[in-house]
């Protein structure tokens, strides 16, 4: 099962990564003032990980895949890795579909 790791950035903003089972990252946060903001980001992703709408499937300036997690107001609460091909992106889509909803949170930052 996937897990939300929270760390804290060099310029003090706290982040989460949403990891898969296999300890890759498969989306990663914006940065936060306040850790409660972080958690409220957290429970975001849970609640918006398995709408298929909530994804905006992008391609880099560099030819790499990569998507965002939008919540309900279309704000971006997460944006994946780079991916070599679109397949390997929507298969990230998949895992955080998958992992999301019941991961696990361990705060790095305590």
């Amino acid at each position: 099962m996937g897990k939300f790791i929270i760390t804290k950035r060099s310029n003090n903003e706290y982040q989460f990564n949403l990891k898969a089972a296999n300890g890759q990252a498969i989306l990663t946060s914006e940065g936060y003032n306040a850790k409660a903001s972080c958690y409220k980001g957290i429970e975001s992703v849970k609640n918006n990980a398995t709408t298929d709408a909530g994804y905006d499937r992008k391609i880099a300036k560099n030819g790499t895949y990569y998507f965002n997690l939008k919540a309900g107001n279309g704000e971006v609460i997460g944006t994946s890795q780079l991916y070599t091909t679109e397949d390997a992106r929507n298969k990230g889509i998949e895992s955080v579909k998958a992992n999301a909803p019941g991961a696990e949170i361990v705060d790095e930052t305590i």
